[in-house]
């Protein structure tokens, strides 16, 4: 159990105070005067471990053993059984004629306050490909353009500009090496989305990755019948997140996090083009400085090297 903040003695010392009293002979207040406490606090452990043994030394819970006016159990079952149809805390007090602070707390003891609460939480799906190049992970990012230093600088939050309009910002992350790339581009449009795939896998073929797969979220861009033909042109299988689902792309996910911190919101700009010039020098450090822990703590251009090696070595068997 864990010890008070304010507890004189821990279990050990306890012990070493009641041995003092019970085998050398140490008069109470000498053990009690040693150990900083009073004789009634060393005769209170003296009977403790006289009835119970080193047992007897730990510490106790203070909640009170009986509580008269706590919601009786039968009802607590009642009160989570309607909660998990769904019901608000006000509903539930209603049904029952109690009051909805009594049913809020209610659910917060035993875990149901927020929704939540009412399923369990799915198994993290870690999965990582073998192959540089097997699955790339596509996202966008939208970002607002900087016309001039905003209150992050200058701490005014009074004279905002307004409708300057948006950035985007395509992204592609290697699931084997978290290799990326990424586009500052004028929008999301298919046309513009197919425009940076063929970039893209031009990229990482000039490092020597062939791209089998792609996986994108389903965003009208994606779902077009022009993204499905660049697609094919490049030989390269598209696969499509569950709908409401985008940790199934949460390598995509957690790169623009990364991206985000780092680039966009790591640094001052004075406008839109400062921060796209940018752009490119942080993607160098991130993919040949920055350490990846999912990479044992390697950048992804270390990765790449020792999925290169290993495939050329095996090869060769």
């Amino acid at each position: 159990m864990k010890l008070h903040g304010n507890a004189r003695t821990c279990p050990h010392g306890r012990l070493l105070m009641v041995r003092r009293v019970e085998e050398q002979g140490w008069t109470l207040a000498r053990a009690g005067e040693a150990a900083g406490v009073s004789v009634r606090t060393v005769s209170k452990w003296l009977r403790c471990y006289r009835a119970e043994g080193v047992e007897g030394l730990r510490d106790r819970s203070s909640a009170p053993r009986v509580i008269p006016h706590r919601t009786p159990e039968e009802r607590v079952q009642a009160i989570a059984a309607l909660r998990r149809l769904r019901m608000t805390a006000a509903e539930i007090a209603e049904c029952f004629g109690m009051p909805v602070s009594t049913v809020s707390a209610v659910l917060t003891r035993i875990g149901l306050g927020k929704r939540s609460g009412l399923e369990p939480p799915e198994p993290p799906n870690r999965y990582e490909r073998k192959r540089p190049g097997e699955l790339l992970h596509i996202d966008v990012k939208k970002l607002g353009r900087i016309a001039r230093a905003g209150h992050r600088v200058t701490g005014n939050r009074k004279k905002r500009r307004r409708g300057i309009g948006w950035e985007y910002v395509h992204v592609c992350v290697d699931d084997a090496t978290r290799l990326a790339y990424a586009e500052v581009l004028d929008n999301e449009k298919a046309t513009t989305a197919v425009g940076f795939l063929r970039r893209a896998v031009a990229h990482y073929r000039a490092r020597g990755i062939h791209v089998e797969r792609v996986m994108t979220d389903n965003g009208s861009a994606y779902v077009s019948a022009v993204h499905a033909l660049a697609c094919g042109a490049l030989r390269i299988k598209h696969l499509r997140t569950r709908p409401y689902r985008p940790q199934t792309n949460g390598k995509a996910e957690r790169f623009i996090r990364t991206l985000l911190g780092g680039w966009a919101y790591g640094a001052i700009y004075g406008n839109s083009h400062e921060r796209r010039q940018a752009l490119p020098g942080w993607l160098h450090f991130y993919n040949h400085h920055r350490r990846h822990s999912a990479l044992g703590h390697q950048p992804p251009h270390k990765r790449l090297e020792a999925l290169t090696k290993n495939n050329l070595a095996g090869s060769y068997t």
